[in-house]
C-alpha cells in the first residue's frame, strides 16, 4: 500500500510512570500492613473508604437523573464493601435494594460490622432482587479478589440477574474487580460480571488488563484509598501504556550516518509468505533501523520491494557473509523447508542479537537440538509468541497458556534465557529468567489481522540495532505497536479498535511515535 500520512510534527509523548500491579497474595500483604496502620493512627478503615468512594462514583454514574439501586452483596469483604455504598447512598437519599442471602453469622468482621451499619440505618435486605429492571444503577459487591473458580448456585444466578438488568440498558458497576473474573491472570473459568465501570481498590490487578479482563471492566479506574502499596510491598509487576515510551531514544546527533542507527537482518520469506518479511522489513526501517537486508528462504523471491525500494534484498544463505549486520531476526514466513531449518541453526548460533517469531518459534518447538541451542546462546535473544506458539514451546495446550498468561511468559523466559512477549489482550513482556514482567496496555482488538506479529518483530530488532538492551527493546517495542494501533483506529473515529486495521498502516504510525518519544 502506498505510504499513509503521518503528522509532519508529532506531538511529544507526555511521559508517565509504569504503574503498579498487584498479585492477590501481594495485595493482602499490603492489605493487613495498610490496616495495621489506620488502627494505630485510629482513622478511617479501609472498608468505610472504598465504601464511599464507590459511592461518590455510583452517584457520579447515576447524575441528575438520579433513580432506584440494586446493590449485590456476597459473603465477604467484598460485599461488606456494597454494604457501606448501600448505607452511603441511602444517605445521600438515593433508595437503594441490597441483595444478600448469604449467612450474616459467617462474615469476616469487617463486613458484619458493616451489615450491622447498614440495618441500623433502617436498611433491609432482600434474597433475591425485584423482578424487571426498575433501577438505574447495578452494584457488582458479590467477590473480591480470591475468587478462583466458577461461581455457582445462587451466586452465578445473581450475576445472569445483573446481566439482565444490563440488556436492558442499566449501567453496572463492580467493586474491585467483576464477579468471576480472576483478578490475577485475568480469566472467567465460569460466568462473570460485564461491567460498565470498574473501581478497583489500594492498587490495580493484573486481571483488570489481560485476558477476559478488559471485556468485563469496562472502564476501570483506582481508588488507592490512602494507601501507597509500593511503600509497604514492592510490585508485582507493571503496567506500561504509551506515556512510558518518553525518552525511549535518545535525540539524533546532526554528525551521524546509517550506521550509527545499527544494521537489521531479517531471515524469512519462505514460497507463498514473502510478504510476511517485507513487513518486518518495512517495520524495522520505520522503526530508525539505518539499514535492513531481508535473507528470503524462496530462490524465487523478488529482488526489489517496489513498495519500499530502501530495503535490500539477498537470499538467506548470503547473510552470513555481510559484516555489518548488528541484529537479526528470524520467522516471519521462515516456513517449514530444508532451507528454514539450516537459517535457524545459523540464526541461533550467530553472535548477535536475535528475535524469533512465528515460524522461528514453530520449528525451536519441535526440535530438541534448536531448543538447546536458543538456550545457549550468550548474546541477548527475544522470543515473541502468540498463544499458541506458546503453548508448543512449553509443552502444553493454549487454554493452559491462557489460564496463567503471567506465569506462562515468566516459564519460558525462564528456560530459554531469553526476553520474551506473549502477545494477546494485555500482552506479557518477561526478561531472561523470569526475573520481572510488565503487563501492556496499549493496543485493541483491530490488531487481530495478519501481519501484526511481522511487524512487531521488525520494531523490536530496529530498536535492538539502534542500541537499546533487551528490557528497554522488548517492552517500548510492544507499547508502541500498540499505540501506534490506538493511534490510527482513533483518527478513524474508532478508539475501541478499528476493523480493517493492516499491519503497514500500523508500521507507518509507529515512526510517528518514536518521533513523539524523543520529543523532536
Amino acid at each position: 500500500m502506498p505510504p499513509t500520512p503521518v503528522p509532519p510534527t508529532p506531538e511529544p509523548i507526555r511521559p508517565t510512570l509504569p504503574v503498579p500491579l498487584y498479585t492477590a497474595t501481594d495485595l493482602r500483604k499490603v492489605e493487613q500492613l495498610a490496616a495495621q496502620a489506620i488502627a494505630r493512627a485510629h482513622a478511617l478503615p479501609l472498608m468505610e473508604r472504598a465504601g464511599q468512594a464507590a459511592a461518590e462514583l455510583a452517584l457520579e454514574m447515576l447524575g441528575d437523573r438520579g433513580g432506584r439501586v440494586q446493590v449485590f452483596a456476597g459473603p465477604g469483604n467484598n460485599g461488606g464493601d456494597a454494604l457501606v455504598v448501600a448505607r452511603r447512598l441511602r444517605e445521600a437519599f438515593v433508595p437503594v435494594d441490597v441483595v444478600f442471602d448469604g449467612d450474616a453469622g459467617r462474615l469476616p468482621p469487617d463486613a458484619a460490622a458493616a451489615l450491622a451499619a447498614w440495618q441500623a440505618a433502617g436498611g433491609s435486605l432482600l434474597r433475591e432482587p425485584p423482578p424487571g429492571a426498575a433501577c438505574a444503577l447495578a452494584i457488582d459487591g458479590l467477590f473480591g479478589i480470591g475468587l478462583k473458580r466458577a461461581p455457582e448456585g445462587r451466586f452465578a444466578g445473581h450475576i445472569a440477574a445483573m446481566a439482565a438488568l444490563a440488556r436492558h440498558g442499566v449501567p453496572l458497576l463492580a467493586l474491585d474487580v467483576p464477579s468471576g473474573l480472576d483478578a490475577d491472570t485475568g480469566q472467567v473459568p465460569g460466568t462473570a460480571v460485564e461491567a460498565t465501570r470498574t473501581l478497583t481498590f489500594l492498587a490495580f490487578k493484573p486481571g483488570l488488563f489481560t485476558g477476559d479482563g478488559p471485556d468485563c471492566c469496562g472502564e476501570t479506574t483506582l481508588a488507592d484509598l490512602g494507601v501507597d502499596a509500593p511503600a509497604h510491598v514492592p510490585p508485582s509487576g507493571h503496567a506500561l501504556d504509551a506515556g512510558t515510551l518518553a525518552g525511549l531514544r535518545p535525540p539524533r546527533r546532526r554528525n551521524s550516518h546509517k550506521g550509527t542507527y545499527g544494521s537489521v537482518g531479517i531471515v524469512g520469506g519462505a514460497p507463498g509468505m514473502v510478504g510476511a518479511a517485507l513487513l518486518a522489513g518495512r517495520a524495522a526501517l520505520l522503526a530508525g533501523a539505518g539499514r535492513v537486508t531481508l535473507g528470503l528462504v524462496d530462490e524465487q523471491g523478488p529482488a526489489c520491494d517496489p513498495l519500499q525500494p530502501e530495503l535490500m534484498l539477498r537470499r538467506w544463505h548470503e547473510l552470513p557473509r555481510l559484516e555489518a549486520i548488528d541484529t537479526l531476526a528470524i520467522g516471519p514466513g521462515l516456513g517449514d523447508f530444508p532451507e528454514s531449518h539450516a537459517a535457524l541453526r545459523w540464526a541461533l548460533a550467530a553472535p548477535l542479537p536475535l528475535v524469533v517469531d512465528a515460524d522461528g518459534l514453530n520449528l525451536i518447538a519441535r526440535d530438541d537440538g534448536l531448543r538447546s541451542a536458543l538456550a545457549a546462546r550468550s548474546a541477548p535473544s527475544i522470543l515473541t509468541p502468540h498463544p499458541a506458539e506458546a503453548a508448543r514451546l512449553l509443552g502444553i495446550d493454549t487454554r493452559s497458556v491462557q489460564a496463567d498468561r503471567i506465569g506462562s511468559a515468566c516459564r519460558l523466559a525462564a528456560t530459554f534465557g531469553a526476553g520474551v512477549v506473549l502477545k494477546g489482550t494485555g500482552s506479557i513482556s518477561a526478561l531472561p529468567g523470569g526475573t520481572g514482567w510488565s503487563l501492556h496496555r496499549t493496543g485493541n482488538p483491530g490488531m487481530a489481522t495478519a501481519g501484526m506479529g511481522d511487524v512487531l518483530t521488525g520494531i523490536i530488532a530496529a530498536l535492538l540495532a539502534q542500541g537499546l538492551d533487551l528490557q528497554a527493546a522488548l517492552t517500548g517495542g510492544v507499547t508502541v505497536h500498540g499505540a501506534a494501533a490506538d493511534a490510527v483506529s482513533a483518527d478513524a473515529g474508532m478508539p475501541a479498535g478499528l476493523p480493517g486495521l493492516t499491519a503497514s498502516e500500523v508500521a507507518w504510525r509507529v515512526r510517528t511515535l518514536l518521533a513523539a518519544a524523543t520529543g523532536r
